[in-house]
C-alpha cells in the first residue's frame, strides 16, 4: 500500500531506527556463530612438525610413572631438536631412552630435516611422573612438544591400561622415580 507523501519522510526515519537497532543483535549474533573453519590446534608450531600415534600407558601401580609414546615428524627442510615434553595430567615428565636394557633420561632429541622418531616401548620413550587421578584407560590427554626456539606442537594421546599392548615389562623404573621427586 503506498504510503502518503506527508508520512513519507516519517516512514524512512522509522525504517531506519529499526535497521540501526538491529545492528547490535546482528553483532552479537556473529560473535557467537562458530568459525566456518577450525582454528590451527597449534598455531606455535612450525610448518612440517606434525605428532601422531600417540599413547599414554598408565602404570600397573597406583603412584609408580606412566609412560607415552608417539611418532614426531619433521617435515621441514630444516633441523630442529624436541626439547621438552608436558602431558596434562602429569605432575612431571621426562624424556628417556632404553638401549641394551638400560634406560637412561635424554636432554634433548635431534629431528633433521625430513626425519620421523619414533618413541616406541624400549627405544625412545616419555616417563611421566604423578599422574592425576583423572587419567583413565579409554580416555585423553593432551602432549605439548616444545622444540628449540621455542616452538610448540600439542596432539592428543589416547590412554591405555598397563598389561596391554602399552606394557613397558620387567623394566625397572625406581632410580628414575626417585630423581623425579
Amino acid at each position: 500500500m503506498p504510503v502518503p507523501e506527508r508520512i513519507a519522510p516519517a516512514v524512512k526515519i522509522a525504517r531506519s531506527l529499526s535497521l540501526l537497532a538491529l545492528v547490535p543483535l546482528l553483532s552479537i549474533a556473529a560473535c557467537q556463530r562458530a568459525p566456518e573453519q577450525p582454528a590451527d590446534p597449534s598455531p606455535d608450531a612450525k610448518p612440517g612438525l606434525s605428532v601422531s600415534d600417540g599413547t599414554l600407558v598408565l602404570p600397573a601401580v597406583k603412584g609408580n610413572p606412566g609412560a607415552a609414546y608417539f611418532t614426531v615428524t619433521n617435515a621441514s627442510d630444516v633441523a630442529t631438536s624436541l626439547a621438552g615434553v608436558h602431558i596434562d595430567g602429569a605432575g612431571n615428565t621426562e624424556m628417556h631412552e632404553t638401549i641394551g636394557g638400560s634406560m637412561s633420561p635424554v636432554e634433548s632429541v635431534q629431528l633433521d630435516a625430513g626425519a620421523t622418531v619414533k618413541f616406541e616401548r624400549g627405544g625412545k620413550h616419555v616417563m611421566a611422573f604423578e599422574l592425576a587421578d583423572t587419567l583413565e584407560p579409554g580416555g585423553t590427554a593432551e602432549i605439548t612438544l616444545t622444540f628449540s626456539g621455542g616452538d610448540k606442537l600439542s596432539a592428543p594421546l589416547t590412554i591405555e591400561a598397563a598389561g596391554g599392548s602399552g606394557s613397558m615389562g620387567s623394566m625397572d623404573h625406581g632410580e628414575h622415580m626417585e630423581a623425579a621427586h
